[in-house]
């Protein structure tokens, strides 16, 4: 998938050039390329598709297999439409806010920062989460952590960095040194968005799935430690391109766990992830490579046997 998104990315200056032809075109006739290039896509897809079918099936087949190649065929839809959008409609986005996005419970925020202690949103990479951070950076002193040492995605961090975005970049930056700047945004009483489907082979063990894994523990860490409030976000693609953007109540983990309960902390926030991630599984990113991150010959976590089984 990386590949794919290099050969679209690499060239900036035909990238510009493309951008700007597009942007006559109209929106009604952007979204019908965008959904033909990614039916072609899925077509074109071989094994890389061969793979996010397998994925998609591991996780949510009680759903079936003609569901899930649905729900595969929308996720290479989705794709193509969020990179149109950041690479060509992210300069109008300004103008466009209205249009663009449906906000719900956004209160729940306002309220966790009422308690002056910063706020931690946490959130997968659903939909096209560049958009949400752009919006959030928009309306709140927001600060998140990418890994923008990925030659394909640099661009696009780059692109929103430009728009104001402001991010660590957790491949270049020290642990002590990340986490510091961190504390002393929320410190300010500053929103941190960190993703919570990050995956690093040293990352702290965790449940994703109902299978060993290993997930982010700064958030846990964080909430744990400075009692930061931690509020469940995400956004979808509700059609075309406009997005809707919620926001659950407060979490606070502090008073459900111990300052040395990272781990299940950890755990219990990936309940929030496997149930957004099953409602709306064809925005979700990592398809392609999820299988990589489950532990070898680690069996299925007992009582927990999938996404599919999360309220």
């Amino acid at each position: 998938m990386y590949q794919w998104i290099a050969k679209i990315t690499a060239d900036s200056r035909r990238l510009k050039f493309a951008g700007r032809c597009l942007h006559c075109i109209p929106s009604f006739m952007a979204l019908l390329l965008c959904r033909m290039a990614g039916r072609l896509l899925y077509l074109l897809g071989g094994e890389s598709r061969k793979q996010i079918l397998n994925n998609m099936y591991d996780v949510l087949g009680k759903k079936g297999r003609r569901r899930v190649a649905g729900i595969c065929l929308k996720y290479y839809i989705n794709l193509f439409i969020t990179l149109y959008e950041i690479l060509v409609e992210s300069d109008t986005l300004e103008e466009t806010i209205d249009q663009k996005f449906e906000v719900e419970g956004e209160s729940c925020l306002k309220a966790a920062l009422s308690l002056k202690k910063g706020a931690i949103l946490y959130t997968p990479h659903l939909g096209n989460f560049f958009y949400y951070y752009w919006y959030l950076s928009k309306k709140f002193n927001c600060l998140t952590v990418v890994t923008a040492g990925s030659p394909e995605l640099r661009p696009l961090y780059l692109k929103f960095q430009e728009l104001g975005c402001r991010g660590l970049d957790y491949d270049a930056t020290p642990p002590l040194e990340l986490m510091r700047a961190l504390r002393a945004h929320l410190k300010e009483n500053g929103v941190v968005l960190l993703m919570g489907d990050f995956w690093r082979p040293n990352f702290p063990p965790s449940v994703f799935f109902g299978r060993m894994s290993r997930s982010p523990g700064g958030a846990a860490a964080l909430a744990l430690e400075n009692q930061v409030p931690v509020v469940p976000f995400f956004g979808q693609r509700i059609r075309g391109f406009r997005h809707r953007l919620f926001f659950g109540p407060p979490v606070l983990l502090y008073k459900e766990f111990g300052r040395h309960q990272r781990n299940e902390a950890v755990n219990r926030l990936n309940l929030f992830l496997e149930r957004v991630i099953s409602g709306v599984p064809d925005q979700w990113f990592y398809w392609f490579n999820v299988h990589e991150r489950w532990e070898p010959d680690a069996p299925r976590v007992e009582g927990q046997p999938g996404g599919a089984t999360v309220a």
